[in-house]
């Protein structure tokens, strides 16, 4: 038995972006991380870099389920490009790989009713080899813009990180200045955190509706636990610039791919629930085992990462292995909010940790009492009161994740 004292939670403030995208954080389905710079069509057509490729994922997303859950996004990543500009200086697709063109891939994609999205980068080159925006922003974002993309990510290799706190919000203006809402996702923070600068959090979330400021996320549950780490380390920086219209991405969701187990699948998707991360998963959606697929389509667990106050949780407590997430949610009840719960355990010893602590402890105080739902195995487990605890069991690399709802009315109990 094992009882925590936590001695307050943080709420995370909001300021909204000018262009009125992202007010919850991005849903949808990025290639890089499952099927990275593949480009060999003629021996590996089923998994290389094409416009097959991502309109047969658009298809899944539809048909599968994805997109009725609110995974919407359908984008690319490195490697669709030419390996040169046209005479016109205008960027252009690989003409094998993608014959029919972006706009009418995009066009695909709409038909659909999914968004669709696109990668570059502010360098000479993308962290591939192929054509980089410096010296052709304001072009590039028209390309864009005539393509019918909706989300740009822009990532940051072969540039000056130095640079990017000028660069970055000058593409973003092309962007707003082309007139097409389009999501501007930035890998800012992350190169100038490697390059030993200290990042503009405060400017960052003005320009950009998300941003990287970690590693690239592996198939590993190591990596996973390196993210969860370091945004456990430093939420305080962190919490205070993500909200509606801005968010930290601590990257892409490798759920049903080869790295991680089921415990540790519903761990990943839990954390970045709780974080309000984007989720954007990268898994070939034609191989994925229904167990992994119900994960992502879990839609309890989506609440909460698409909760409309926006808030990015925070680790209340961490010791021998045992981890308390916390994010502040609605319905919020006379200025009492309710509350998603996620018991982490990092502990590999074999057997589940027993973990119990008192509503009291986590700041859980409202007076009328919370109804408790367990969020993956959808189980009710009743109403409690303040000065209730409540125990839960959690699998080795595995998560608890529960919604505490804040009541408008006491509810009486037998003998009471």
């Amino acid at each position: 038995m094992l009882t925590f004292v936590v001695f307050f939670i943080i709420i995370a403030t909001s300021h909204s972006l000018d262009n009125g995208l992202a007010r919850t954080p991005p849903m949808g389905w990025l290639a890089w991380q499952r099927f990275r710079c593949n480009t060999d069509c003629i021996s590996d057509p089923d998994h290389c870099i094409s416009e097959k490729l991502f309109m047969t994922m658009a298809d899944r997303l539809v048909s599968d389920g994805y997109a009725a859950a609110g995974y919407k996004l359908i984008s690319l990543d490195d490697c669709w490009l030419a390996k040169t500009r046209d005479k016109k200086g205008r960027l252009q697709p690989d003409h094998d790989r993608f014959p029919s063109g972006i706009k009418a891939l995009a066009d695909y994609i709409h038909a659909k009713g999914l968004r669709f999205g696109i990668y570059e980068d502010y360098g000479n080159y993308t962290c591939a080899g192929y054509p980089g925006i410096l010296g052709h922003l304001e072009t590039d974002a028209k390309t864009f813009a005539e393509w019918d993309v909706d989300y740009v990510k822009l990532d940051g290799c072969y540039a000056y990180p130095s640079q990017m706190d000028a660069g970055y919000p000058d593409f973003g203006m092309y962007l707003n200045q082309t007139g097409r809402p389009m999501v501007y996702s930035c890998s800012w923070p992350d190169y100038q955190l490697d390059a030993g600068l200290k990042p503009d959090y405060k400017t960052i979330a003005k320009v950009c509706n998300l941003w990287r400021n970690f590693d690239d996320i592996d198939d590993s549950w190591e990596s996973v636990q390196k993210i969860i780490d370091y945004y456990g380390d430093n939420q305080d920086e962190l919490i205070p610039n993500a909200g509606p219209g801005h968010w930290n991405d601590p990257d892409m969701l490798i759920i049903g791919n080869f790295g991680l187990s089921y415990e540790q699948s519903r761990s990943q998707m839990a954390i970045w629930a709780i974080l309000a991360a984007p989720l954007l998963m990268s898994v070939d959606l034609r191989t994925i085992r229904p167990e992994y697929r119900d994960i992502l389509l879990n839609k309890y667990v989506i609440q909460v990462n698409q909760d409309p106050l926006g808030n990015q949780g925070r680790r209340v407590y961490k010791e021998s292995g045992i981890e308390i997430w916390m994010k502040p949610v609605t319905p919020v009840i006379n200025g009492k909010y309710s509350y998603a719960v996620a018991f982490l355990n990092r502990r590999t010893d074999g057997t589940p940790s027993e973990v119990s602590v008192g509503l009291k402890e986590l700041g859980l105080n409202h007076e009328k009492g919370y109804k408790v739902l367990e969020l993956f195995d959808k189980k009710d487990l009743g109403v409690k009161d303040p000065v209730d605890r409540v125990k839960v069991d959690v699998n080795p690399t595995g998560v608890v994740l529960l919604k505490f709802i804040a009541l408008k009315h006491s509810v009486k109990r037998f003998g009471n």
